[in-house]
């Protein structure tokens, strides 16, 4: 199987957000979809690595900023490779509250959405839960950052001008580099939390 062939397809990126105990957190996820018109339901998943994912389950509630074209690297690198375990994700970035007072994303961010869950299936290495949307509403006119998009335009491409390239495995989804001749089978990206299927060597 070619893991390469899944980039093909079309995701959107949002940051995710909920608050379990006054504490707030965030991450970068790329699997948003409504799936019912009335009542208006939806579907994300979350890595189960991710503090997130945990804190979703414990409170039952999230907000889903759906980040647009303009969204800079800063985002990415913020809300996805940082673990809300060592870092508030939330400081220094403007941010305002839903009804269910969580945190969505004021800038870079074309609409968001607050939402109750309803229920969650364990997929491995992903949770999914089925929510209602409670509350939504458009931020701004524009385009809606795609997978494709950031990946072409906003993810920094490997520096060439290094004399001595690193050896090891590269995870071609954000680029961290793992030295060593060998990648443990099941070795996780710190960053992305993508396994070894999605690693090349260097």
């Amino acid at each position: 199987m070619n893991p390469q062939a899944f980039f093909k397809l079309s995701y959107g990126l949002f940051v995710i957000a909920t608050k379990t105990e006054q504490k707030m957190n965030g991450c970068i996820i790329n699997t948003v979809t409504q799936v019912a018109e009335d009542p208006k339901r939806i579907i994300f998943a979350v890595n189960k690595q991710n503090l997130t994912s945990e804190m979703i389950q414990k409170a039952g509630i999230a907000s889903i900023s759906v980040l647009s074209e303009s969204a800079p690297f800063s985002i990415f690198k913020n809300f996805g490779f940082q673990s809300g375990r060592e870092a508030d994700k939330f400081v220094g970035v403007p941010f305002a509250l839903t009804k269910q007072e969580l945190p969505y994303l004021k800038e870079h961010t074309n609409a968001y959405f607050d939402c109750k869950v309803l229920n969650s299936y364990d997929l491995g290495t992903h949770m999914m839960f089925l929510a209602e949307v409670t509350d939504a509403d458009v931020l701004s006119d524009e385009k809606a950052m795609t997978y494709a998009y950031y990946h072409e335009f906003v993810k920094p491409k490997p520096d060439s001008s290094q004399s001595a390239p690193k050896k090891g495995w590269r995870c071609t989804v954000c680029g961290y580099v793992y030295e060593g001749e060998e990648l443990p089978p099941d070795f996780i990206c710190p960053w992305c939390k993508h396994g070894v299927d999605d690693f090349e060597k260097i």
